[in-house]
This record gives structure tokens, C-alpha cells and sequence, in this order.
């Protein structure tokens, strides 16, 4: 069982930055990929970042590619989340996630594949 907690969250102006952690809890954190997606008011969840295992390869959301940074420290059992040059429409609510293993090379993106998620922590972006 992992529990995940977001923070960090917040209203910020537009080419503002944040930056958002998500506390894991349990012993084996390393063997989970992690993964942050968001759900923006009426809209479907959608897939912002994801982790490996040790952190060597990530990938990204188009929408979010060159602004955002995803990475994670084991030894904290915390995963992060940079955003910069943030701009109205990454308005949302930010979810954590966590995975083991299988097929998440192929389907890192698809939330489904994802056993544990945080409560999410708000981010507002002001024009």
C-alpha cells in the first residue's frame, strides 16, 4: 500500500513558477514509477509527466514539454514537479501517482495503469 500526498499548489500569475511535491509513504518507493496528471474544470484527466524507477528517463506531455520538469529523490520518498513559464490553461488540479512496473515504457501516459493516486493539490494560473 502507498500513500500519496500532494503540495505546493497555488495561485500564481501567468510566466510565473511553482513547484509541486508529492510525499510517498511506505518503504518501497523506489519500486514505483510516478506519474502527475491533472484534471482542469469540466475537462477529462489528462497526462502532464512521468518518472522511472531511478529517475533516468521521464517523459512528457506535449502541452507541458521544455516549461515543466518532473523528478523524484528515493531517499525523501518524494517526487516533484517544476513548472514554469506557467500560463492560464495549466490551470487544474495536480494528481500524483504510482505504478509498478510491466508496461509502463509503453503506457507511462495512461492513467489507468496507475495503482495509487493523491487527493491533488489545486494550481491556478491568473491571466
Amino acid at each position: 500500500q502507498v500513500q500519496l500526498v500532494e503540495s505546493g499548489g497555488g495561485l500564481v500569475q501567468a510566466g510565473g513558477s511553482l513547484r509541486l511535491s508529492c510525499a510517498a509513504s511506505g518503504r518501497t518507493f523506489s519500486s514505483y514509477a510516478m506519474g502527475w496528471f491533472r484534471q482542469a474544470p469540466g475537462k477529462e484527466r489528462e497526462f502532464v509527466a512521468a518518472i522511472s524507477w531511478s529517475g533516468g528517463i521521464t517523459y512528457y506531455a506535449d502541452s507541458v514539454q521544455g516549461r515543466f520538469t518532473i523528478s523524484r529523490d528515493n531517499a525523501k520518498n518524494t517526487v516533484y514537479l517544476q513548472m514554469n513559464s506557467l500560463k492560464p490553461e495549466d490551470t487544474a488540479v495536480y494528481y500524483c501517482a504510482a505504478r509498478r512496473g510491466g508496461t509502463f515504457f509503453e503506457y507511462y501516459w495512461r492513467g489507468y495503469d496507475y495503482e495509487y493516486w493523491g487527493h491533488g493539490t489545486q494550481v491556478t494560473v491568473s491571466s
